[in-house]
C-alpha cells in the first residue's frame, strides 16, 4: 500500500480529520446565517445538526455539500444541463479532469454534483491556498477533498511544491486512491479565453518515471468545459484587467473571499458542463515523437479543442460578439427584446464600478468575456478548414 503520509500538508482531510473540523465548523456563530441563507424553509440550526451527523467526507458532500449546490442551481440558474458522462469509463481507473475555470467554487462543485448524480465517485479538487483565508474556511475546503496548491512562494520552493504536486496527483490516479480536479491554467479565465497553460502540463510531466508517452497516459486525461450564460463575477473580471493594463493588480483583503460569494449569488441564467472525451493513445504518441516543448504543445491543443468544442455558446455571447464587430452576423440567434436586455444588464454591471474608470476601455473588456468563446471556435474551425 502506498504512503501518503509524506503529502499531508498539501492533500485533503482523512475522514477522521473531517469529522472533527466540520465539528468546529458546525459551533461557528456564522453557520446560523449560512444556514438561514441556503435552507430558508428550515430551522436555524439545521445546518449545524446536519454537520453533526456528518461521518465521513462521502457524508459531508452528500448530506451538505450536494445539497447546497443544488439550492445553488435552483435559486441562480435559469437551466442546468450538461453531456458527455458517458466519456468517464470507471472500468479504465482514475482519472485527471482538466477543465476550464469560470467560477472559484462552482467549477468543481457543479462537476461533483454531475458525478454524484451518475454514481461515479467524486474527484478531490486542487485549489491555490490563496483562499484559505481563516480556519474556517480551510475546515470546510480541506474537507470536501480539495488538494492545497501553494502560490506566491520562491522560485525554488515553487519547484519543490510543484514536484509533490505533480507526484500526489499522479499517485493519487495510478494507485486508485482518487480522480483529480485540475483547473487548466492557474487562476480563472478571466478574458473569456480558455487556454491550457503548458507550464501546468510540465507540472505534471515531474513526477513520471517513464516516458513522455507513459507518462501522460497513465494520467487518463478528460478534459471538461463549463459554460455560464451570465459569467460569475463579470465585471469584477473586466474591473482586473482594466487595471492590470497600467499597473500591477492587488488584490484587495477579502477579495476572494467576495468573488466566490458573488459567484454564487450571482443570477447566471443557464449552465451546461460538457465532459470531453479523454485523449487518445494516438494523440499522446504523436505529442511524444515532438521535441521538448512541441510535445507539450501538442498535449495543450488536444485539451483546448476539447474545452472549445464543449464550451455551450449562450444568447449572450452572440449578441457580445454582434455588438463588438457591429455586423449582426449572429443576430438569428437572439431577438431585439434579448439584445437589450443584455445591453441593460451590462450596463447595470458597468455601473458597480468606480467612476473613475475608462467606460469605454471597460465595456469593451466586458463583451469581450462574453464574445471571445466565439472568437476561439470560429478560429478552431479555421484552422481545421486550412488543413482539410
Amino acid at each position: 500500500m502506498i504512503d501518503f503520509s509524506k503529502f499531508e500538508s498539501i492533500s485533503p482531510y482523512s475522514d477522521a480529520e473531517a469529522v472533527e473540523a466540520l465539528g468546529k465548523v458546525a459551533e461557528n456563530p456564522v453557520l446560523a446565517g449560512v444556514s438561514r441563507y441556503f435552507f430558508p424553509d428550515k430551522e436555524p440550526d439545521f445546518l449545524k445538526q446536519l454537520l453533526k451527523q456528518v461521518k465521513s467526507i462521502d457524508d459531508f458532500q452528500i448530506l451538505v455539500m450536494s445539497k447546497v449546490v443544488e439550492w445553488v442551481l435552483k435559486n441562480t440558474a435559469h437551466n442546468f444541463s450538461y453531456d458527455g458522462v458517458a466519456n468517464i469509463d470507471v472500468t479504465k481507473g482514475k482519472f485527471l479532469a482538466l477543465s476550464n475555470h469560470r467560477d472559484i467554487i462552482l467549477d468543481p462543485a457543479i462537476t461533483q454534483l454531475v458525478l454524484y448524480r451518475n454514481n461515479i465517485p467524486m474527484t478531490e479538487i486542487a485549489v491555490g491556498d490563496n483562499l484559505i483565508t481563516n480556519p474556517f474556511i480551510e475546515y470546510l475546503i480541506r474537507s470536501n477533498r480539495m488538494i492545497k496548491v501553494v502560490r506566491g512562494i520562491s522560485a525554488r520552493e515553487l519547484y519543490l511544491s510543484s514536484q509533490m504536486l505533480s507526484e500526489y496527483i499522479r499517485l493519487s490516479i495510478t494507485s486508485g486512491k482518487s480522480s483529480i480536479w485540475l483547473a487548466q491554467r492557474q487562476g480563472r479565465t478571466k478574458d473569456g479565453f480558455d487556454t491550457t497553460e503548458q507550464g501546468l502540463l510540465k507540472m505534471l510531466d515531474m513526477s513520471g518515471t517513464s516516458d513522455f508517452l507513459a507518462n501522460f497516459r497513465e494520467l487518463n486525461i478528460i478534459p471538461m468545459s463549463i459554460s455560464y450564460e451570465y459569467e460569475p463575477c463579470d465585471v469584477l473580471k473586466a474591473r482586473e484587467i482594466l487595471i492590470s493594463r497600467t499597473q500591477k493588480y492587488v488584490k484587495a483583503d477579502g477579495e476572494d473571499l467576495n468573488s466566490i460569494l458573488t459567484g454564487i449569488k450571482q443570477q447566471k441564467g443557464n449552465i451546461h458542463l460538457n465532459i470531453g472525451a479523454p485523449l487518445t493513445e494516438e494523440e499522446i504518441e504523436a505529442a511524444s515523437l515532438c521535441d521538448k516543448n512541441d510535445r507539450y504543445q501538442l498535449i495543450r491543443h488536444a485539451v483546448d479543442i476539447r474545452v472549445i468544442e464543449g464550451y455551450k455558446l449562450w444568447k449572450t455571447n452572440y449578441i457580445a460578439y454582434d455588438i463588438i464587430g457591429g455586423e449582426g452576423k449572429y443576430a438569428g440567434q437572439y431577438t431585439e427584446e434579448e439584445y437589450a436586455a443584455f445591453v441593460e444588464y451590462m450596463e447595470k454591471q458597468l455601473s458597480t464600478v468606480e467612476p473613475e474608470l475608462d467606460r469605454n476601455e471597460l465595456r469593451q473588456i466586458f463583451l469581450g468575456i462574453y464574445a471571445n468563446p466565439i472568437v476561439s471556435k470560429e478560429k478552431l474551425k479555421a484552422e481545421r478548414e486550412s488543413a482539410e
